[in-house]
């Protein structure tokens, strides 16, 4: 019955690390495509790096998060103390990388809410004067 537990874990934590390339790649495919539109696009859209960024980070995020549940089910079954360890460390890491990634999300959220956005004239006004 543990044996089948096991596989059982183990088939479900490569669906999960699976599900977190898929995640990453649906990302970055993303990000390129927008890159590469704004690149050949003929009209400037100010902040589309910076646009894109957050949204890559947004499902990098998210990838890691589906990372380390796998890493959490593999290891849930009468793990070793080396197993423990391992995980241990890939939390730590993953954790940071999770940390310092939405520190740059808020980051750059509070920036665009403290930019001023330009006033912009009515046409009456300006050819009135």
């Amino acid at each position: 019955m543990e044996e089948l537990f096991k596989r059982c874990a183990s088939f479900i934590a490569l669906s999960v690390e699976g599900a977190a390339v898929a995640i990453v790649m649906i990302g970055a495919i993303e990000a390129f495509v927008k890159i590469v539109r704004s690149i050949f696009s003929r009209t400037t859209h100010k902040g589309i790096r910076k646009e894109t960024w957050l949204r890559f980070a947004v499902w990098l995020l998210l990838g890691l998060e589906f990372e380390l549940a796998a890493d959490v089910i593999r290891t849930a079954i009468s793990p070793t103390w080396n197993d423990i360890a391992q995980l241990g460390t890939i939390a730590v890491i993953r954790t940071f990388l999770n940390y310092f990634l939405e520190e740059d999300l808020d980051k750059y959220e509070q920036d665009d809410q403290s930019e001023p956005t330009p006033k912009v004239t009515p046409l009456k006004e300006r050819s009135s004067a």
